[in-house]
């Protein structure tokens, strides 16, 4: 769908309003009576029709394809046109499910407005009913490393609750995921599961977004919390969302009531509330960009998502998971990965996290060569690898120190990439690198590493 049918029995009309939309970016499509209409949407639903009340030589007028319309496609948008407008076809025009009723002849302003309007709230609309059938299933989080299970374990214990989530991480690390496990598994995992985007509405936006609106011809427009009556509304990237949304957003978490804008009776709603976000929130609050009184309702309880880095352990499972996925989604090849490919990508920088690795594993598949295992040499960076024909070419830095210091700078460097590789676990790391454990102790010792942490460092 991405094109706008126009249905109107008056040629200079058709063409007017082409122009205009034309001009504006829009693909148009033009009919002049009900049999072109009809025709016209059956060969390719439209992403919104603009149809005239009164159509000469018809079998039907627009009420009636209006109804067929909304009966066989629902997410079709309609706005009525009409020279002969009155309140009452307005009325009947709405309850059939238009979007709008603008009478001939139409400020072109108002068209555009409308029309824009339409498209979005479709799109959102389109993009939820996506979202809810993509998690018929339980979400599932994989993973075994200890930082994995450590958040498993704390999802988990929050399903059993219908208390507020707040979800910190880096970007890319799968706060969105660990909000979905937790409907999933909880006691409105029936109900739907609506995202609110907060770096994605625009700010003059967002209160329609979230409330919806009434008035005027349209009637009842429902807004992304009514959708989420039931169920969990997620605010992803909560400190995002614009200061003024901020005080009302507090109000509905305190009665879960609000007004839609433009309204004047208060509708009520029944919701979980799980939010995300990638920033200090402490210091948004402290700059004045986040209410403070906002970031205690929501975080009644914090979790962290760790970032990849944290759980490298957890690479090569989900690196198999994605290829998998891969295939069956988009048909690319099913391949293993190979031994020193896991143990490359579990050396790597992750800065994207999961969301980089998925990204990674999706360029290999499309860009490599055969159905082997993938090699180190097909994945990004690895041509960065200091290494001439088996000889490893030594750093500016390496290279002007003394065969001691350079030993123990390469040992150090090498050890703390192995041991959180393995998730600080000093006896796989042990196993990996041919050493005793106690020996390896001594070892890390002597070079001022630190395993006592999650993520070990030289002290």
């Amino acid at each position: 769908m991405g094109d706008i049918l126009i249905v109107d029995d008056e040629r200079d009309i058709r063409e007017l309003i082409a122009d205009i939309l034309e001009d504006e970016g829009f693909s148009t499509r033009r009919a002049g009576n009900a049999d072109e209409c009809m025709a016209a949407v059956t060969q390719e639903r439209p992403a919104l029709l603009i149809l005239d009340i009164w159509l000469k030589d018809s079998h039907m007028d627009g009420i009636d394809i209006l109804k067929v319309v909304k009966r066989d496609y629902p997410e079709v948008p309609v706005v009525i046109i009409s020279g002969h407008g009155n309140i009452e076809i307005a009325v009947a025009a709405i309850k059939q499910g238009a979007y709008d009723f603008i009478e001939k002849p139409f400020n072109i302003d108002q068209l555009l407005v409308v029309i824009r309007r339409a498209m979005e709230t479709a799109h959102l609309r389109r993009e939820n009913i996506a979202l809810r059938q993509r998690e018929v299933e339980p979400a599932e989080i994989l993973g075994e490393s200890p930082a994995l299970r450590h958040l498993l374990s704390q999802l988990d214990k929050v399903t059993k609750s219908n208390g507020r989530v707040m979800l910190s991480g880096p970007a890319g690390s799968g706060k969105e995921l660990a909000a979905r496990y937790i409907h999933a598994h909880s006691a409105r995992s029936k109900g739907p599961f609506v995202v609110v985007g907060c770096a994605a509405i625009e700010p003059e936006r967002m209160e329609e977004v979230l409330f919806g609106r009434e008035g005027g011809t349209r009637g009842i427009e429902e807004g992304l919390l009514e959708q989420a009556d039931g169920g969990v509304i997620y605010f992803d990237e909560v400190a995002d969302m614009p200061l003024g949304t901020q005080s009302k957003i507090l109000r509905v978490l305190v009665d879960q009531t609000f007004l839609r804008v433009g309204g004047s009776e208060k509708v009520k709603v029944d919701l979980r509330v799980i939010s995300s976000t990638n920033r200090d929130l402490e210091a948004e609050i402290a700059a004045d960009r986040f209410r403070r009184e906002l970031f205690h309702r929501l975080n009644v309880v914090p979790i962290t998502v760790p970032s990849l880095q944290e759980r490298r352990e957890d690479i090569p499972l989900l690196a198999e998971h994605f290829i998998e996925m891969f295939n069956k989604s988009q048909g690319l090849p099913l391949r293993k990965l190979g031994d020193e490919a896991a143990t490359f990508l579990q050396t790597m920088e992750w800065p994207g996290n999961v969301r980089q690795l998925r990204n990674m594993i999706e360029r290999v598949l499309i860009l490599g060569d055969g159905n082997g295992p993938i090699a180190v040499s097909e994945l990004p960076g690895e041509s960065d690898m200091p290494v001439d024909m088996g000889r490893v070419v030594l750093s500016g830095t390496i290279a002007t120190m003394a065969l001691r210091e350079a030993r123990e700078a390469f040992e150090r460097e090498y050890l703390l990439t192995q041991i959180n590789r393995f998730g600080g676990n000093v006896s796989r790391t042990a196993e990996f690198v041919g050493m005793e454990r106690s020996a390896l102790h001594r070892k890390l010792k002597s070079l001022g590493v630190v395993t006592g942490s999650k993520m070990v460092q030289s002290a």
